[in-house]
């Protein structure tokens, strides 16, 4: 039986579009069951509704309370009888309620390795940017648990990036996106298989 995951995106969604074709296409042993998005006007959003995957929009518009929101958020997950939380491009921090329901079984991807270039306001091309202002020779992909810090969880896998004499922030932008699409799929069926063991 394949593994039903849900995905919490905010933007763009192009990790979670690798993902949901991974599934489609069998490089994963899985089906994405539900997305949840807290942004009303995510591309991630009309994708999955495209691909007739169950959606959500949640934030602080539609539940001001962070602890309503946080259990609003787990009930949907567990309504789509979720077993890995999948964040691709999500900005929010993940509530109390749903970190512990789903502790160990939460995992995110960061454009850089970590702990280099994490924690609060580092994400994007922000990340990028500061790699090259600090004439960086290498970069990376990292695939980690998520607790309730930002980019503190356990690495589970990380991969080196070279960063090129020309690189700008957006020529290593596009680099790392493509290492970020391959190692998150090999990273997640490495989870299915059994031979990463979540805690």
């Amino acid at each position: 039986m394949k593994t039903r995951l849900g995905i919490l995106a905010s933007g763009r969604g192009s990790n979670m579009r690798s993902l949901v074709e991974a599934c489609q296409n069998n490089e994963l042993d899985a089906e994405v069951t539900i997305l949840i998005s807290n942004n009303a006007d995510s591309p991630a959003l009309s994708f999955a509704k495209d691909q007739g995957i169950n959606t959500a929009h949640m934030s602080s518009i539609t539940h001001p309370n962070p602890a309503e929101l946080d259990q609003a958020m787990l009930n949907k997950l567990k309504e789509a009888r979720v077993e890995l939380v999948i964040l691709a491009g999500f900005m929010k921090k993940i509530g109390q309620h749903t970190l512990a329901a789903y502790q160990g079984r939460i995992i995110n991807v960061h454009p850089s390795l970590l702990p280099k270039y994490g924690g609060q306001g580092m994400f994007g091309m922000r990340v990028h940017e500061a790699v090259i202002d600090n004439h960086e020779t290498e970069t990376g992909v990292t695939i980690h648990l998520v607790d309730g810090e930002y980019d503190q969880g356990a690495v589970l896998a990380q991969e080196i990036v070279k960063v090129e004499q020309n690189d700008d922030a957006a020529t290593l932008a596009a680099r790392v996106l493509a290492v970020e699409h391959c190692l998150y799929k090999e990273t997640i069926q490495k989870i299915l298989e059994g031979s990463i063991i979540l805690p």
